[in-house]
């Protein structure tokens, strides 16, 4: 089976390229291959449409949180608010987002989704720092378009498929505390090479069978790359390969998943999932439920056509 990991950006060029690794799968070795690097959207596009059985792990969140969603009164399915999105200019999307919070109080700004809660990942509202932001924007109505499955959200191909992934699951959990990666060269240090080369010996000498089921092959000149971002790719690659793996299972996917917010192809952040939300959204969150009478929904008519910061600044604070 042919796997790919796909390190993301909002802004794909020259310094910082989307960087995609090609991998073989025959379910109990993966085999890392080729690299390529796309400059430019295009390129991720025609992929997103090549023929062939393949699966993809790709590092953007592909949702919003259920509470943004909720609050603002966009469509209440994935496919719906997703194309919408893909009807906004980047810039009307950045307006919506900064006057959301404009009146908000501090610490109710941006939202988790339950899988980033799960999982330690940022507000896929985060514009600023990494913007996630910016990257759900551009890559999530392109998913839709595409004709892509995403299992749990939107049933389409049935050979082309693909799975959020976040490699600072494994990260964080596998070299706490230490900084693998950076994109300006200035900033680039020995230590950052050693925690790389750290986290690569960990994944080959048995963590990938222990927690993912599976074992891998894969060259330890990926980790030469300052940016991370080849073994990013390969981190999305091995929890596209998990999910696959449980295929015949909805591919992983949480009985509890929010289908309006998306999930982390993860075995670790399904299984917190599995364990912490017993009955209660809003657990791994820590944020108060959101009751429907609490919701400053738009008036109908305005349904697609939030464009306005006036529109969205008017929202209280649920």
């Amino acid at each position: 089976m042919k796997i790919f990991g796909i390190d993301f950006t909002s802004r794909p060029g020259k310094s910082k390229p989307l960087t995609c690794l090609e991998c073989e799968f025959d379910g109990s070795t993966l085999r890392a291959g080729s690299l390529v690097e796309w400059l430019a959207f295009d390129q991720f596009e025609d992929f997103l449409g090549s023929d062939g059985e393949w699966i993809a792990g790709i590092d953007f969140p592909f949702g919003l949180p259920r509470k943004f969603i909720e609050n603002i009164g966009w469509p209440n399915s994935w496919e719906a608010y997703v194309e919408y999105v893909g009807s906004l200019e980047r810039s009307q999307f950045r307006e919506i987002l900064d006057a959301y919070k404009e009146h908000r109080p501090d610490g109710d700004k941006e939202h988790l989704r339950i899988t980033d809660a799960a999982a330690g990942s940022i507000s896929p509202q985060k514009q600023y720092g990494v913007p996630v932001g910016l990257m759900f924007f551009e890559g999530a109505p392109r998913l839709l378009r595409s004709g892509v499955s995403v299992p749990g959200l939107h049933k389409g191909s049935p050979t082309r498929t693909v799975v959020e992934a976040y490699p600072g699951v494994l990260a964080k959990r596998l070299i706490p505390g230490r900084v693998y990666k950076q994109d300006d060269p200035k900033k680039q240090t020995p230590e950052q090479l050693d925690a790389r080369v750290a986290l690569f010996d960990k994944i080959i000498s048995g963590v990938c069978m222990a927690e993912y089921g599976f074992a891998l092959e894969a060259d330890p000149g990926i980790c030469t790359d300052p940016s991370g971002d080849r073994l990013d790719a390969l981190l999305c690659a091995i929890q596209a390969a998990w999910a696959w793996s449980k295929r015949e299972d909805t591919f992983g996917v949480s009985s509890k998943l929010d289908p309006l917010e998306g999930w982390i192809a993860d075995p670790k952040v399904c299984m917190e999932l599995n364990t912490s939300r017993s009955g209660d959204e809003s657990e791994l969150s820590g944020e108060t439920k959101v009751k429907p009478n609490e919701v400053n929904a738009m008036d109908k008519a305005k349904l697609g056509k939030l464009t306005k910061l006036s529109d969205v600044s008017a929202y209280g604070t649920t």
